[in-house]
């Protein structure tokens, strides 16, 4: 369009000095090219006052967009940024509170495990003490059985007859004297102080000569009284020191029984107690972790959209000014460009033009050329003489004057034009700029997508390893934890079974002893009464003299009691068979008892510590579980931010890339038609350029 109108404008310019116009107009009317140059330029004008509506248009859309955004965009940020205040205080509350959860629960773990300390120690003590008392009691009953059996062989002899102990069996008095020197030797602590030196050196006699201590003297008969009650009173004394220490021991052993049972009853409780708050505290911490993990989300979240929201802030900024100063400059250049075309328009509608016209291309101003151009040469001869007085006076002002008689009147279209091209020029380097912008831009959006979705995929990845992870360890610390519930159930199960087969134990023992103790008193009566009776049946003589008639025949032993005696004989050594087969049973359970402990104790223990370790790697893993989540939405976020560029190059850059070349190549063919137009204007040969064209 501007080609066209620079072409017919100079051919007006040119057509009073040329004879070459009558052939471009030769055929038409007379005023047909400059009807053409001005109908062009008032298509011009509607269509730069259309073009300047469209901008207008568009500047007004983007202005609202710039409006709305940057309001939008502003109270975002503020919004943002006093809820990551508030997050901020929040995860700091969280924090402590969950130090402070921490603390109290290892406080309380310390105080369980004390307390289970306590509860071990004093159960082992009192395993100790029943064993001892076991050992204790089991000893003084069988002294006591024994002291009662030597006591009643004694007190069957000891009395008002003379002979009594003379007829007693030597056996019985072997007997007494061993049992009563096994009891001082072996209570022999206990008896201390309870014995007087003189009952200790009686019986010391006793015991080295049983047999002979009632023949001491001559006087037998007289002293075996006092020395034999001596004997039968030492044995007594042993009796009594022997009952009152069991009863003591028996109260003592009642007494460490119910104060155990107290203090396991105290201290379970205050385990079962620090449990629960262990629990209710654990739940609580678990509550405030995870409202502090996804505190920290939330601020994470809330900055990265704070920094979207500030990247987008800032570059609708940028944006926006770029759009107000190229709408200035394009009001700018449009308007000069509009005054430019009303003013050759004013200029090419007036009536002097129009006259000027008519005469130009009237053919009857064709005979009057010659004329006209011996105007020309005259103006150029003056011009010339001017020029050469000034270039041998040396005057800048008669120079002037030359110059001005040559100054054709193009002057002010050839600076439209110099401006015109500096202008598209301009806008060709700034294309090819935004073009290589463009393409670079696609180039590292593209790249930087590519790596943020791998990144993204292994992320991915990792929280999937991170939650199969956790799992895992979550059931074996449940199945841990399971474990230990069971063995302390089982714990539990065989300290209740320990005690009843030890009450067990210690009723069949009591059994045994008191049934050895009346089948012992009843095999003394028997054998009393069946000893006593041969050696009184040995120790009959006949008188002298005639014989007496036939009397009682001689008397004899039941058949019978030899076998009642042996059978009796045959229990007892059942009885203490079964006695110490009891012991036995008893010391072995209480040995697996204790090794069951022990090693239960054990398992928990080690159990207890890999839960702990298993805890530790669990928590470690939900930390970078987080991590790995909250990397993953920011990366999901770039991504987003990516996709928004990319979209943003696309409307800025698509139609640009597309028509690269195209717009070159018209704005190259623009340049060089102004510049031909130029040279024409400036004195170039008007034939040579059409031509070029």
């Amino acid at each position: 369009m501007i080609k066209t109108l620079l072409l017919s404008a100079a051919a007006v310019a040119i057509g009073p000095a040329s004879g070459s116009v009558a052939v471009v107009t030769a055929d038409g009317d007379k005023n047909r090219p400059v009807t053409k140059v001005i109908t062009l330029l008032k298509d011009m004008q509607k269509q730069l006052q259309k073009e300047a509506d469209e901008d207008e248009a568009i500047y007004d859309k983007m202005a609202c967009w710039c409006q709305t955004n940057d309001r939008e965009k502003t109270e975002a940020i503020k919004t943002a940024e006093v809820r990551i205040d508030g997050l901020t205080t929040k995860i700091e509350e969280l924090t402590a509170g969950s130090a402070r959860l921490n603390t109290e629960i290892k406080n309380l773990e310390k105080e369980i495990a004390e307390n289970q300390d306590s509860l071990d120690k004093a159960t082992a003590i009192r395993e100790k003490q029943l064993a001892e008392f076991n050992a204790e009691e089991k000893d003084l009953l069988e002294s006591i059985s024994a002291l009662k059996a030597a006591i009643t062989v004694l007190s069957k002899h000891h009395g008002g007859s003379t002979g009594g102990f003379l007829q007693m069996p030597k056996t019985h008095m072997l007997g007494v004297a061993a049992t009563l020197q096994n009891e001082l030797t072996k209570h022999a602590s206990l008896l201390e102080g309870v014995l007087t030196p003189t009952e200790r050196k009686a019986a010391a006699l006793f015991v080295q000569q049983p047999t002979d201590y009632f023949d001491a003297a001559p006087t037998f008969k007289q002293s075996y009284a006092p020395q034999s009650g001596e004997i039968f009173g030492i044995l007594r004394q042993m009796l009594e020191t022997f009952e009152s220490n069991l009863s003591a021991s028996q109260k003592e052993e009642l007494a460490n029984q119910q104060a155990y049972g107290e203090l396991k009853a105290a201290k379970e409780d205050e385990i079962k107690a620090g449990q629960a708050q262990i629990d209710s505290k654990t739940g609580e911490l678990a509550d405030t972790d995870e409202k502090n993990a996804q505190a920290k989300v939330d601020v994470d979240d809330t900055k990265a959209s704070l920094s979207a929201d500030e990247q987008f802030l800032s570059m609708l900024k940028e944006k926006c000014s770029m759009a107000d100063k190229e709408w200035e400059e394009r009001q700018k250049t449009r308007q000069l460009e509009m005054e430019a075309v009303s003013q050759a328009l004013a200029v090419l509608s007036g009536d002097d033009a129009h006259d000027l016209f008519t005469r130009t291309f009237n053919p009857s101003f064709l005979q009057r050329s010659s004329s006209s151009s011996s105007s020309s040469d005259r103006r150029s001869a003056a011009s010339a003489l001017l020029a050469r007085v000034a270039e041998r006076l040396h005057s800048p002002r008669l120079a002037t004057l030359a110059y001005n008689l040559k100054l054709d009147a193009f002057t002010r279209v050839k600076k439209a034009i110099d401006d015109m091209v500096t202008q598209l020029l301009k806008e060709q380097e700034d294309e090819v700029k935004h073009k290589d912008f463009c393409t670079g831009e696609f180039n590292t959006n593209q790249l930087q997508t590519e790596k943020k979705e791998r990144t993204k995929e292994d992320l991915l990845a990792s929280i999937e390893d991170l939650e199969m992870t956790i799992d895992e360890l979550a059931k074996a610390i449940d199945e841990l934890n399971a474990e230990i519930a069971e063995m302390q159930v089982q714990l539990k199960r065989a300290g209740e079974d320990r005690e009843k087969e030890n009450a067990e134990f210690q009723t069949t023992v009591a059994d045994q002893r008191e049934t050895q103790k009346l089948l012992k008193t009843a095999l003394q009566v028997l054998g009393d009464f069946y000893n006593k009776k041969t050696a009184s049946l040995l120790q009959r003589q006949e008188p002298a003299g005639p014989p007496p008639p036939a009397g009682f025949e001689t008397y004899k032993n039941n058949a019978g009691s030899g076998g009642v005696i042996q059978l009796i004989q045959q229990i007892i050594s059942d009885a203490k068979a079964m006695e110490a087969e009891a012991i036995r049973s008893e010391e072995d359970a209480q040995k697996a008892y204790e090794d069951f402990v022990k090693e239960t104790n054990a398992s928990i223990e080690a159990k207890s510590k890999d839960i702990v370790e298993k805890s530790e790697v669990k928590a470690r893993a939900e930390g970078d579980l987080v991590e790995t989540k909250e990397a993953k939405e920011a990366v999901i976020l770039e991504l987003e931010q990516l996709s928004n560029y990319n979209a943003q190059l696309h409307q800025s850059c698509d139609f640009v890339l597309k028509n690269f070349e195209l717009r070159q190549t018209a704005r190259d063919e623009e340049v060089e038609a102004l510049r031909q137009a130029k040279a024409i204007l400036s004195g170039a040969k008007f034939e040579e350029f059409l031509q070029k064209v």
